[in-house]
């Protein structure tokens, strides 16, 4: 068991707080360099039902290295705005302007909230987001073939709008050329996450991109990729066995945390529950794994306390000591 001394110990090292950064997201912190260069620093803070609930010992060093090993690993598909990492929370990044619209891919028909697939099938929907799906399918099972569901950018306290992909163009988001454009990148950077996924033993079930479009026009790959805030991932080795018995599968990613959110019939309003320190330690464990698994590389813990670890990071870029 961890002891409530050391929560309380580690929970402020989430490294928000330092009261220096120009911008501040649920997960992220970030400076200017200069007109075309940011740093981001990505906190151990642990996002769910739209809110920053707590905080996760190396859950930020795991998201930042993490991306970083997916934007080096698909170069090939489409251009992204990582530069350098100068710390294992960190990364300089190119200046890019956000489409005004997330993308989310699907391969499997899950999920229990109102604008799930599987809940909208369970009601009765056969044509969900433009695609019609077959009769007779059980949930969590694998779509013919993965699905886009766009959505718009909430912000750090707003909701997400959920589009129909018709809606990107008819009501002005992008123009047809470039989302067409989103949608090939998208569809590709799935395969590629799906064909590592199955390497390490896991199902990328779903998945959330976030594109941006660099100084010259291009499309560029931002934000975080196929770690377990913005993915879902199950255990392939159990998954068949489970789907069988009608159970839910082992899940590998932030899921974890919200069930127990859920199981304490948190749906996010007013006062959260603290997390277990069960809970508290598995969820770095298994954010960790996740790591390792994908990589193929052993997670190394930087030491704490990470934000000023990562101001001194900050300091030598501005002061060229690190070549980016």
């Amino acid at each position: 068991m961890v002891s409530e001394s050391l929560i309380e110990e580690l929970l402020p090292l989430a490294f928000g707080g330092t009261g220096k950064a120009e911008g501040d997201g649920k997960v992220r912190e970030w400076w200017h360099l200069d007109g075309k260069r940011r740093f981001l620093a990505t906190t151990d803070r642990l996002s769910a039902f739209d809110r920053v609930l707590a905080a996760v010992p190396f859950k930020g060093q795991v998201l930042n290295e993490l991306s970083a090993f997916w934007f080096r690993g698909t170069e090939d598909i489409v251009a992204n705005h990582l530069i350098s990492v100068p710390d294992p929370n960190c990364m300089v990044v190119e200046e890019a302007s956000p489409l005004p619209i997330e993308v989310i891919v699907r391969g499997y028909i899950t999920g229990v909230t109102s604008t799930a697939l599987w809940r909208r099938y369970e009601l009765g929907e056969r044509v969900i987001y433009g695609q019609r799906f077959p009769e007779g399918m059980k949930k969590n099972e694998k779509l013919p073939h993965p699905i886009i569901t766009p959505t718009t950018k909430g912000g750090p306290t707003g909701h997400d709008e959920r589009l129909e992909p018709r809606e990107v163009v008819e009501k002005g988001y992008l123009d047809a050329e470039l989302w067409t454009r989103v949608q090939d990148a998208a569809f590709a950077l799935f395969a590629r996450g799906t064909e590592v996924a199955a390497r390490a033993g896991l199902i990328l079930v779903d998945t959330k991109y976030e594109f941006g479009l660099a100084e010259d026009g291009s499309l560029l790959l931002i934000d975080e990729v196929h770690t377990p805030d913005s993915s879902r991932f199950w255990l392939a080795s159990s998954y068949g066995e489970r789907l069988e018995a009608g159970l839910e599968p082992e899940s590998k990613d932030k899921e974890f945390v919200r069930l127990f959110y859920a199981e304490k019939g948190y749906r996010g309003e007013g006062e959260p529950p603290k997390l277990s320190d069960s809970v508290w330690v598995e969820t770095s464990r298994l954010y960790q794994e996740l790591y390792e698994r994908l990589t193929g590389q052993a997670f190394v813990p930087a030491s704490y306390p990470a934000h000023a670890r990562v101001l001194k990071a900050l300091d030598a870029l501005k002061g060229g000591e690190v070549k980016v």
